[in-house]
């Protein structure tokens, strides 16, 4: 089934301090995003690549691509104000009865077999998202500032890409925004779709802070 992939770069860096956009922070000597488009063009380099960016970063993320030679291929759309809004207009490229992921721009250490899992699951059973087990314990505070300890068993943390036939994520796209949409797959669950979950790696960390950085800069020598 043919594959396409919405990733989205809306970030502007203000929890970093920094000077540019976070997706244009350079790791191992280019932007974080090139690394990001890189890992879906490597798994499968018939891909469709739509790139999501606010219409204000158009022209400087076309100069980084002239000096960095950036050659993986890819079309680019206008962001939204939310990012429920840039889905949505990323969307508008997606073709039907396709495989369609939405990926963060931040995530450029998606793994290979964490990709394999997702497409492969999605195509058989309609769409997958990739977790990790939850490490650190939990404590849950209510509205009176009391906690009490949560099973971290029964959590798990969500990653992107998330996976899902295209005529699904039309439909669940058509819907108003609802502020309990925090990702994709909560935006399908609410038509009623049934969400399965696939291993994800633990590396595929969203870099938003200084610290998320450090780490990538380590990740990217390994």
């Amino acid at each position: 089934m043919k594959k396409q992939v919405v990733i989205v770069a809306g970030g502007k860096g203000l929890r970093m301090g920094a000077d540019i956009p976070k997706q244009f922070i350079e790791v191992a000597g280019k932007p974080i995003l090139m690394h990001t488009l890189e890992k879906f063009y490597h798994y499968d380099s018939g891909i469709d690549i739509i790139l999501v960016l606010p219409k204000d970063q158009f022209v400087f993320w076309k100069e980084l691509c002239e000096k960095h030679s950036f050659s993986v291929p890819y079309r680019l759309q206008s962001g939204g104000i939310t990012r429920f809004d840039s889905v949505k207009n990323g969307l508008q490229f997606v073709e039907e009865n396709v495989l369609v992921a939405i990926h963060d721009g931040v995530r450029p250490f998606v793994s290979a077999e964490t990709l394999v899992r997702c497409f492969s699951v999605a195509e058989k059973k309609g769409n997958a998202i990739p977790v990790v087990d939850m490490i650190d314990s939990v404590r849950e505070i209510d509205s009176r500032g009391d906690s009490r300890q949560v099973n971290r068993e029964k959590l798990k943390l969500v990653q992107t890409p998330q996976v899902f036939l295209s005529n699904v994520l039309l439909s669940a796209y058509s819907q108003d925004f609802d502020s309990k949409f925090t990702d994709d797959a909560s935006v399908v669950e609410a038509i009623g779709e049934k969400i399965n979950l696939v291993e994800g790696n633990r590396g595929n960390i969203k870099i938003t802070t200084d610290f998320d950085l450090k780490i990538a800069q380590s990740l990217i020598n390994l």
